[in-house]
């Protein structure tokens, strides 16, 4: 699979019209876009000049962080684009990769060259930092523990535990950081909740032992902040522990000051600087215990502010899927530390495996994208099932008008009855999802065309934007109103005439005048990308076109794990089989630093890297 663009014209403003040479060649044939290329002829200006081999990585590793990936393996260069031969073909890797490092760009520190790959100095040293502040908390004292009162505690809350969630239950006890994966169903909520009471059992042991006087003891509140890189998956962790709280003794929930957000509302957003937030090493946050749910979505850059604001005598429980998606932005931090710490015994990865879930038949279909075959998936979608459905056909729509135009309705009828929340709960009751923002299999296409079928179905003309039962998804922070990336919501008519945008996020239902919000989209259709961290409990995925170079196994996994009772595949057995035997690769060299790390070398070795 490929990661070209095709030029719409010589005008494309993706195209650098002043580009020469090998440069101009992958460039015009969609390889490299005119960023890349005005990035690198400018960094190698400063640096003063440069070779053409290494001024060629320079590029590909600003388009490689373009693409997600921390820096480029030279590698693999070839398999971007096998039809391209510059000149007289891509140089050999390893006198590629040799020249690159004795060039200025790395003399100058423009470019690293480590683990066999090629960085741009920025992300080279975020890995260095995110290594080394990892290390330094698995090195440190561990916490004090109280073993009657663990033992006791454990008795008390972990009668619904698993063999598996009493290990992270107790691991979490005794180490500073704490990894847990699990794919849906397996219990992630249930043992966060129930960490968090035994770490509060534990503060309040340890106090009253001290005497008092620290956060925990009697009439002070282990401090917890859930977090999570969206505003929905935010407020989603936090209904859910909250539930699972309630179900245990008061005493427990008493001893916990329970608060959630966004990771960028944690951190403290600037409006002077968007890498930087206003915790970090030198003010630090306060909280007792950060949990991060869907760490799958945390990008390098995110997770390296993290970990410079998280005390080092904190608490820090990162929980998700590394088999999901990975995040927008460059890195694939929670797959490299689960892989990093392969093998280690004192591991502070802990998998949950066992699944609760009475969707037999969806996880089934969920493991098979785990780890099966192409044959193994379709098996698992053509079976007959309540709760799995596939759909083989030329006229997605004829599918696909019931449930949207179903769900679209039901929408409408709380918005114009003024039920916000009604509203809002309807969204979650069916979801179109799709892998693509534009073409014939994109959200734009099919938000149209159930707009369209709304309109019929109405007798009324939906082209005005603010429309009643309008379902809204927001696409970027808005630090001022605080709402955030991911939130969705829906227009509802107000009891004075006039339409309101309610958004549910991590602050609960809020309202808004149209016109404050101009960073949403409709939501009929939504990407699978966009859907991490929610829910719907009934699911449509429709798959492009097997050429697709969007489809992936991590894909088509996340979007039939956002199903919670029922999820429809549509789309051809080639488009199937393209998802499942390609995996998202990602160049990283996290997983290599936290391997060398353990084995009590450096973190900057030159071995070959490969992709993550």
């Amino acid at each position: 699979m490929t990661e070209l663009f095709e030029p719409v014209g010589d005008h494309d403003h993706r195209i650098a019209l002043a580009a020469t040479g090998a440069l101009a060649d992958l460039n015009r044939a969609g390889l490299l876009e005119a960023g890349d290329l005005h990035v690198a002829t400018r960094v190698a200006d400063l640096a003063g000049g440069t070779d053409d081999d290494a001024l060629l990585a320079l590029a590909l590793a600003v388009r490689a962080v373009r693409h997600g990936s921390v820096a480029v393996d030279l590698a693999t260069v070839p398999e971007l684009a096998p039809d391209l031969a510059p000149g007289a073909g891509w140089p050999e890797p390893d006198a590629w990769l040799a020249a690159v490092a004795r060039s200025s760009l790395v003399e100058q520190g423009a470019l690293r060259v480590e683990h066999g790959l090629v960085y741009l100095d920025r992300y080279a040293r975020l890995e260095h930092q995110v290594c080394a502040d990892l290390v330094t908390r698995s090195r440190q004292e561990p916490p004090p523990v109280d073993e009657a009162a663990l033992a006791a505690a454990l008795a008390r809350v972990g009668g619904r535990l698993n063999g598996q969630q009493r290990e992270a239950a107790e691991r979490s006890v005794r180490q500073w950081t704490t990894v847990l994966t699990g794919g849906p169903g397996t219990g992630k909520t249930t043992t966060v909740a129930r960490i968090l009471a035994v770490l509060a059992d534990q503060a309040a042991a340890q106090d009253a032992a001290a005497g008092g006087g620290r956060p925990g003891a009697p009439g002070r509140r282990l401090s917890v902040a859930l977090s999570a890189p969206t505003g929905k998956a935010a407020a989603r962790l936090q209904e859910a522990v909250d539930a699972e709280l309630a179900t245990l003794p008061a005493e427990d929930r008493d001893r916990l000051a329970v608060e959630s957000m966004t990771l960028h509302r944690l951190l403290g957003w600037r409006a002077d600087n968007a890498t930087r937030f206003r915790h970090d090493r030198t003010n630090r946050l306060t909280h007792d215990v950060v949990v991060v749910d869907e760490s799958s979505m945390v990008e390098l850059t995110l997770m390296a502010r993290l970990l410079e604001a998280v005390r080092p005598q904190a608490r820090l429980l990162l929980v998700g899927d590394p088999r999901q998606l990975t995040s927008v932005g460059a890195g694939a931090v929670l797959s490299d530390l689960v892989a990093g710490h392969e093998g280690d015994p004192a591991t502070p990865v802990v998998s949950l495996t066992e699944n609760y879930r009475s969707t037999e038949d969806i996880k089934t279909l969920a493991e098979a994208l785990r780890t099966g075959t192409a044959d193994e998936v379709l098996a698992a979608l053509r079976t007959p099932s309540e709760e799995v459905e596939y759909v083989e056909t030329d006229d997605p729509a004829s599918v696909l008008r019931a449930d949207t135009l179903a769900s679209a309705l039901a929408v409408r009828r709380a918005a114009e009855q003024g039920d916000a929340a009604g509203a809002v709960r309807a969204l979650d009751e069916h979801r179109l999802l799709c892998a693509h923002r534009e073409g014939p299999y994109g959200v734009r296409v099919w938000n149209r065309h159930v707009e369209q079928w709304l309109g019929e179905a109405l007798g009324q003309d939906l082209r005005q934007e603010w429309y009643v039962g309008r379902p809204l998804l927001v696409t970027t922070n808005d630090h001022a109103l605080e709402v955030y990336n991911g939130e969705t919501g829906a227009v509802v008519l107000g009891a004075d005439g006039r339409v309101r945008a309610w958004i549910s996020g991590s602050r609960g239902l809020q309202d808004f005048a149209p016109g404050r919000l101009d960073a949403v989209e409709t939501m009929h259709a939504m990407t699978i990308h966009k859907s991490q961290g929610s829910q719907a409990r009934r699911v449509t995925v429709l798959l492009p076109e097997e050429a697709s170079r969007l489809l992936s196994r991590e894909l088509f996994y996340t979007a039939v794990t956002r199903a919670q009772e029922h999820v429809r595949v549509v789309g051809s057995e080639a488009a199937v089989r393209a998802a499942v035997e390609t995996r998202a690769q990602r160049a990283t060299g996290l997983r290599q630093r936290l391997q060398a790390a353990r084995a009590g070398g450096s973190d900057s070795g030159s071995g070959n890297g490969s992709g993550t």
